[in-house]
């Protein structure tokens, strides 16, 4: 939006020019979503606690967790709108890679937020059915797939690449579509399940995050992708201000979320932000990066998906509870000690992905 009015201006005062730099606007849009994050955070937790938007706490979970019920959820609204408004504000909004991952992010988290509010609305209720959320999901990431597909103007669009092997490539054609459709889809169903402790998939969201943001940039520019040996993408670093975004609307969220939470960032925040990092992994076309760098995400799908396996084909458990991090609690870690540990796994996770960029 201010993009385009600054362009004008340069043309009275040159000093202007320096908004069309992705790195001034990055800095820009981290300050705006986290301003916002902050100033609205309390009045969005007094509102949440007035209408009675409690977080409702599992019977069966870690017996510390009971002292959790009441806290207000649904938080992940602060973070999508912060999210949305500042990349609005400092994008240029010709780009169609924005709108995408704007549709993206912001159609999950609409199906989140109503998740959340079916829930809320009634005591003991599961929320929306199963089957309808991951429909709604599998529509807007089938729809972004298509549309990838069908606008893809260079084949390095439609292909897999490998981090390492700079030579190894799949040139994937239409199985490019369901590709896309299980990275999305995943990554916002690995992030929902990791939403379990507080502060725990706000900080590995906010470092992938960022780490993409190296990603598109590096792709988006000519030179460095050459020097790289990574796929050139026209338009792509664009996404660097939306990445910059879910930087500082995330550490607004964490003050509020940090041990001991006072939000929860729901359904609404947990699968928008799996949704969008998902969506920029496609773009960038490092989605097996993404496997790397968000490893805490797939461990803790992984650790249901073996429970629920484990269970039916055996009769037993493999975890004392899934996700994981329940497990670690009942085998008796504190909360906080297990938030941290997971952060710093995914501290050297990211830097071993951000390392695939020159060891190939």
């Amino acid at each position: 939006m201010l993009v385009a009015l600054f362009e004008w201006l340069s043309q009275f005062y040159s000093g202007f020019g320096a908004f069309q730099y992705l790195t001034l606007r990055a800095i820009l849009v981290i300050l705006t979503a986290l301003g916002i994050s902050l100033m609205f955070g309390p009045r969005m937790i007094r509102a949440l606690t007035n209408l009675k938007m409690g977080q409702p706490i599992r019977d069966d979970g870690p017996q510390t967790h009971l002292a959790k019920a009441g806290t207000p959820t649904m938080g992940g609204a602060l973070i999508l709108f912060s999210i949305a408004f500042s990349t609005l504000l400092w994008s240029d909004l010709s780009n169609h890679y924005v709108w995408l991952v704007l549709f993206v992010s912001v159609g999950s988290g609409l199906i989140g937020g109503y998740d959340d509010f079916l829930k809320l609305k009634e005591k003991n209720s599961k929320g929306l059915a199963s089957r309808w959320k991951y429909l709604g999901l599998s529509l807007i990431a089938l729809l972004a797939a298509v549309y990838l597909y069908a606008t893809a103007k260079t084949p390095e669009i439609t292909t897999l690449f490998f981090p390492v092997f700079k030579d190894l490539q799949w040139q994937m054609g239409w199985l490019f579509i369901p590709w896309s459709y299980f990275v999305i889809v995943g990554t916002s169903n690995a992030v929902n399940l990791t939403d379990g402790l507080d502060g725990l998939a706000i900080m590995p969201t906010i470092l992938v995050a960022a780490a993409l943001g190296v990603f598109v940039y590096a792709s988006g520019n000519v030179k460095i992708s050459e020097y790289l040996h990574i796929p050139y993408i026209a338009g792509i670093g664009e996404l660097v201000v939306f990445c910059s975004a879910i930087f500082g609307a995330g550490l607004g969220f964490l003050w509020f979320n940090t041990y001991p939470a006072q939000v929860f960032m729901g359904d609404v925040g947990a699968l928008s932000l799996g949704a969008a990092l998902g969506i920029i992994a496609v773009l960038a076309r490092q989605e097996l990066v993404l496997v790397i760098m968000g490893g805490v995400f797939v461990m803790e799908a992984v650790s249901v998906i073996l429970q629920v396996g484990s269970y039916k084909l055996r009769g037993k458990r493999i975890f004392r509870m899934a996700p994981i991090h329940h497990h670690y609690e009942l085998k008796g870690w504190a909360e906080p000690k297990v938030i941290v540990r997971f952060w710093i796994i995914t501290i050297v996770l990211v830097l071993v992905g951000l390392a695939t960029l020159k060891v190939r």
